[in-house]
């Protein structure tokens, strides 16, 4: 396969995670979390960095791949920490997960109340095969990542 083959099947797996992503919100009305958000941001960056290596030719479009590896992996990383919230491995931001109610002050408790976001970075909205949306995030993002590194490892034509 081409170089620019291989970073067009990369740039368009992040552009069908994204499109994804925007289904689940806009047709089945599952709002994105803090986090989840975050990793959507990555994969907008893949999908220019695919358009922009059409532009490009040679050490350019090596470059754009290996930029379009940083930005997989980057979203495969987000997607780990979300997970990682989300099984209780570690705590998340704190203007995405709950504290515990024990530590808090009644002032404290009612302010956490009033600012609490609508959806919780620390709750599966939905899942599939024992993977939530940030876990097959995390896989299919490392993966997408690994077609961005052959594309910056492919032979110039």
């Amino acid at each position: 396969m081409t170089r620019t083959t291989l970073i067009l099947i990369a740039a368009a797996g992040s552009a069908a995670l994204l499109l994804g992503a925007f289904g689940f919100q806009h047709l089945g009305a599952l709002a994105p979390c803090k986090l989840c958000l975050w990793q959507r941001w990555p994969h907008a960056v893949a999908v220019a960095l695919g358009a922009l290596a059409l532009l490009l030719a040679g050490t350019g479009q090596r470059v754009i791949a290996l930029l379009g590896a940083v930005a997989a992996f980057t979203t495969a990383g987000i997607g780990l920490y979300h997970v990682g919230v989300e099984q209780s491995w570690w705590e998340g931001p704190n203007t995405c997960t709950s504290a515990p109610v024990g530590t808090l002050s009644t002032d404290q408790l009612l302010d956490q109340i009033m600012t609490a976001p609508l959806v919780r970075c620390d709750e599966i909205a939905w899942s599939f095969a024992g993977l939530s949306m940030a876990g097959w995030n995390m896989v299919i993002a490392f993966g997408l990542g690994l077609v961005w590194l052959a594309a910056a490892r492919q032979r110039d034509a």
